[in-house]
């Protein structure tokens, strides 16, 4: 059991990183188609604009990431709400109800186990389990407990992950790179004098 709520936490944080990594790279394929077909339309009119001209200023809002954090803080998976993340939401719940289902299971097969272990101590054979010694009981009881306290870390561990993620999200989609930056490689070609040989190779022009 406890290997399977480990297993499914693993794919959860695996399967939201590639995810989330999946959809920047569709928006950005999606303003690049925008933009071409804007530029295709001005150079149809005879006029050459430059790519910088298209860059999109996003507005930086510096209390975003603080708000999403505190929103997923109160409320697991609101903060992936007002990222518009929404569908981050059936994932965060998913996760976290697998890990409070895993410990309520274990914490009850605990209290049975623990009842019967202390009734064999007592000296009675009456429990639900005659198929166990005592020493089985005692090993079951021990081995529940220890499930039951790793699932209240991985629980713990899983309302943290949920706000952390709500804050860098909140920061990579505000994350922009300035307008006035901009890294051009160019070919460039002369001839030495000197040498009576061409000289050629890449520049690299960074204006900031």
């Amino acid at each position: 059991m406890v290997n399977k709520i480990i297993f499914f936490i693993l794919f959860f944080v695996g399967f939201t990183c590639v995810t989330f990594a999946q959809e920047e790279e569709k928006t950005v394929q999606k303003e690049d188609k925008q933009l071409d077909s804007i530029q295709t339309n001005l150079k149809s009119q005879g006029i050459v604009v430059q790519d910088s001209v298209f860059k999109k200023r996003i507005e930086i809002n510096p209390l975003a990431p603080a708000k999403a954090a505190f929103y997923s803080a109160i409320i697991p998976g609101l903060g992936q709400v007002y990222n518009k993340r929404y569908w981050k939401v059936p994932i965060v719940y998913a996760a976290l109800g697998a890990s409070i289902y895993a410990y309520d299971f274990n914490n009850k097969s605990y209290k049975r186990f623990r009842t019967a272990f202390k009734s064999r101590q007592a000296g009675f054979t009456n429990d639900e389990f005659p198929e166990f010694d005592i020493g089985d009981l005692q090993n079951a009881q021990e081995n529940y407990q220890r499930d039951r306290d790793l699932m209240v870390l991985v629980t713990i561990g899983l309302y943290v992950l949920n706000i952390i993620d709500a804050n860098v999200d909140s920061h990579l989609k505000q994350f922009n790179v300035d307008d006035d930056l901009s890294v051009d490689f160019q070919p460039y070609l002369d001839y030495n004098e000197i040498t009576a040989q061409p000289n050629y190779g890449m520049a690299l022009t960074i204006k900031f």
